[in-house]
């Protein structure tokens, strides 16, 4: 078996969902993966990860409508807010999702649902750079 352990760089065009699941494929097909298990983390705290549904696009705007409301943008309500009006909204956001997944895999394949896909939730309103860390352990 290849390297277990992969850097992943995703461009965000700001706020929103970013789908990884085909680039995690690949890794996992040029890996030569068998069973075992996916752990998946985000290097940020300002974006996060999530397994949402992957084939209804209202799925993800509602999300994002969702988490607009509940950590709204303003320099009335934060501290923090060293880099903008959305820098803390956008650690809230973070704090209430995930910046680290496990998926098992069977025989090279994410176990995932039908409708489910791994996505880079970045919650800053500029473009951005993000790195995930994938790593592979069989079992």
């Amino acid at each position: 078996m290849g390297r277990c352990l992969q850097r992943l760089t995703v461009h965000t065009r700001g706020q929103g969902l970013v789908e990884v699941t085909d680039q995690i494929v690949s890794w996992l097909d040029a890996l030569h993966a068998g069973d075992g298990l996916l752990t998946v983390f985000c290097r940020h705290t300002s974006a996060s990860l999530l397994i949402q549904e992957n084939a209804d696009p209202d799925v993800r705007a509602d999300l994002e409508a969702f988490f607009a409301r509940i950590a709204p943008e303003s320099r009335t309500l934060y501290r923090h807010d060293s880099e903008g009006a959305d820098d803390m909204p956008a650690h809230i956001r973070c704090a209430l999702t995930q910046v680290q997944l496990s998926i098992p895999v069977a025989e090279g394949r994410m176990v995932l649902g039908n409708w489910q896909g791994v996505y880079l939730f970045e919650h800053r309103r500029a473009p951005h750079r993000r790195e995930l860390v994938l790593h592979f352990t069989a079992t």
